[in-house]
């Protein structure tokens, strides 16, 4: 009987783990720039993530390729704007809260195939809009009457917009490149990005703390190369969108352990993490749900929710 559920389960057990470590890492990241610099901690983060990608798929250095490594490097730059932002808005006197990080950073769930729509000047899916209607008023709900909107919550807004647009350039891809290549190189730019940061305004040795070293393996090795592996594997077993609606779950368990680790439940921001969340299932369900011919593909990010885009070629019979 373990054996058959496992059978049955074991995918779905180890994306909801996945999700389960993304969204704890709010938190980790959270208390581990209050002992540790921003730039210095994302800097190590993604270096020990490149390690263990590596180790993982070693392969990813034979197949590097010009085409490979100027995508690549794009991408890197692209997802280095994202992460710095949204560490910045959890960093210092004008930080947003883990829970708050965790959904407004799941907007580009909704607002990358609205971008795509507009890029390519074709008219959005219903998903999107339905989806994004929602979410926008979940949004409103959670920084509106009874909350507080600071500038920590701006810069997390951005990241979605720069996660948006790092998302929709792996789409332009078009089964052109090299995803393992591609991903391998984007953490090690996120890395030089934020190494060389830390080197000209931080000016700080190797952390030395224990919590911020649990951190920095917990983000790089598990949130980074060990899920990478993880989505790799189940999407040789599950359908792209299932795997998708599953990992959505990250923005839940980000706001669940936010708000846990602070002891304070905000009616306001409960309730329009709640709404916001709805919005995103109602955004991955219906795509997940679109007739062939829309042909929906989920894009994966290095870390993160993959988020629906449209295919440029119409699905093979």
């Amino acid at each position: 009987m373990p054996r058959e559920i496992l059978r049955r389960y074991g995918v779905q057990a180890a994306l909801l783990g996945v999700a389960i470590v993304w969204g704890w890492s709010f938190v980790a990241v959270a208390d581990a720039i209050v002992r540790y610099p921003m730039y210095a901690f994302l800097g190590w983060r993604f270096a020990l993530a490149s390690v263990a990608f590596v180790l993982f798929f070693p392969r990813a250095l034979t197949r590097l390729s010009a085409a490979n490594v100027k995508f690549g490097l794009i991408a890197g730059a692209l997802l280095s704007a994202g992460y710095i932002l949204q560490t910045w808005g959890l960093d210092g006197a004008i930080k947003t809260t883990p829970a708050r990080a965790a959904f407004i950073t799941g907007l580009y769930v909704i607002m990358t195939p609205a971008l795509q729509a507009v890029w390519l000047r074709k008219r959005p899916r219903s998903s999107t809009v339905v989806g994004g209607v929602i979410a926008v008023i979940g949004l409103g709900i959670m920084g509106g009457v009874g909350s507080t909107w600071v500038l920590g919550d701006t810069l997390v807004v951005l990241c979605a917009v720069a996660f948006t647009l790092h998302m929709t350039f792996l789409g332009s891809g078009n089964g052109q490149i090299d995803v393992g290549v591609v991903t391998l190189l984007q953490l090690l730019t996120v890395s030089a990005t934020c190494g060389v940061a830390s080197a000209v305004k931080e000016h700080v040795g190797l952390p030395t703390d224990g919590g911020v070293i649990w951190a920095l393996v917990i983000t790089g090795v598990l949130a980074s190369a060990m899920a990478f592996a993880v989505q790799t594997w189940a999407q040789q077993k599950l359908p792209p969108s299932r795997v998708a609606v599953i990992l959505v779950m990250e923005t839940a368990f980000g706001g669940l352990f936010g708000w846990a680790a602070a002891g304070k439940w905000p009616p306001a921001e409960v309730a329009g993490a709640c709404v916001m969340f709805v919005g995103l299932m109602v955004a991955e369900l219906m795509a997940a749900r679109a007739p062939a011919a829309e042909h929906v593909l989920f894009e994966s990010g290095v870390e993160g929710m993959p988020a629906p885009v449209s295919g440029s070629e119409p699905p093979s019979s």
